[in-house]
Parts: structure tokens; C-alpha cells; sequence
């Protein structure tokens, strides 16, 4: 039993409507995730601003989705390592990237890995990285503004594992070729 019913366009509130149309429109499908977000319009509106927000920022496609995946698998969202398994498989990275990144495991690109272990690093000190750290990050070739994306993503993408989760949403048809069971399921 689902606390949260999967709402459709028309019957969803009022305030969720908009973003359930922009999102059934960019992906060609309503996502059961995003049905059962429907009962909070904040919610949907939230995480269709910051996620606009991140995704405009100067983090490379890759990178930013580094960020998502490391995010998804820390939280254990199977829906998110599906999905952005298949944004990873979209913009061509390498498969040795996206199997790496669904195991949590270190990546063989140093620039790559840096902002996975930032974005750890971040995640495990609620911020306070610490000199050391944030000299690695920027010595890799990021920037102090990416270092904020970095909490930006973070912040974009808790919220995004933290509502799937609670809603027990299920993996959609669309994304089964992506599915992912964590070690610790």
C-alpha cells in the first residue's frame, strides 16, 4: 500500500499540473515518481526550479550528473541510478563511467573522480570540507563557483532520492534497461 496515490495530469492538484505537463512533455511519459510528488505542488515546483537552476550552471553535463548518480546511490534511489543511467547513457559517457558510478566505486577519469569524492566529502562533513579538500577539488580544475554547484546538486538531489523514497515510487517501464538494486537493499 502507497500512502501517496500516483495522480494523473487531470487529477492532480491544481498547483502540480504545470510541472506534471513540462515533465510528461521532456521525457515523453509521466513518471510514477512524479505522480505521487503531485501531491505536493511545493514540492514539484521546488525541484523544477533548482533542478533548471543546476542544470544551467557551469558544470559540464557529465560532472553535474557525477553529482546526481553519486547522490543516488549514497541514498539508495533506485529510480534516480536509473534514470540518470540512462542521462549518462544519452550523453555518451563510457559504460566503464556508468558502472563505476552505480557502484559507488572510484572512477578511472582523476577529473571525474574528484567531484565524486568532493561531493562525498561535502555530503560527509555538512559542508566543512576543509582546506585540504577544497584544494584538491580546485586543483582538479573546478572552480569555487562549482564548489557551490556542488551544494547546489547535492541540495537539488536529496530532496529529489529523499521524495522517492519516501513515496516508494517504482521504477517506470521506460527506464527497466537501467534498473539498479543497491548493496544495500
Amino acid at each position: 500500500m502507497s500512502w501517496f496515490p500516483e495522480y494523473t495530469i487531470e487529477s492532480a492538484p491544481a498547483g502540480s499540473r504545470r510541472f506534471m505537463v513540462a515533465t510528461q512533455d521532456h521525457l515523453g511519459y509521466l513518471p510514477a515518481a512524479t505522480a505521487r510528488w503531485a501531491a505536493s505542488p511545493h514540492l514539484l515546483e521546488a525541484f523544477g526550479r533548482v533542478s533548471a537552476i543546476f542544470e544551467n550552471g557551469t558544470l559540464d553535463p557529465v560532472a553535474r550528473e557525477v553529482v546526481v548518480m553519486t547522490i543516488a546511490t549514497r541514498n539508495s534511489c533506485h529510480v534516480c541510478v536509473a534514470m540518470h543511467t540512462a542521462r549518462l547513457t544519452a550523453l555518451g559517457a563510457p559504460a566503464e563511467v556508468i558502472e563505476a558510478l552505480r557502484g559507488a566505486a572510484p572512477l578511472a577519469d582523476p577529473r571525474l573522480d574528484a567531484i565524486r569524492v568532493f561531493t562525498l566529502r561535502v555530503l560527509g562533513a555538512a559542508g566543512d570540507v576543509g582546506d585540504d579538500a577544497l584544494a584538491a577539488f580546485l586543483a582538479s580544475g573546478y572552480t569555487p563557483q562549482q564548489a557551490l554547484e556542488v551544494v547546489l546538486g547535492i541540495g537539488t538531489y536529496t530532496m529529489s532520492t529523499l521524495a522517492n523514497r519516501l513515496t516508494d515510487a517504482p521504477l517506470d517501464d521506460q527506464l527497466g534497461a537501467f534498473a539498479w538494486h543497491s548493496a544495500a537493499a
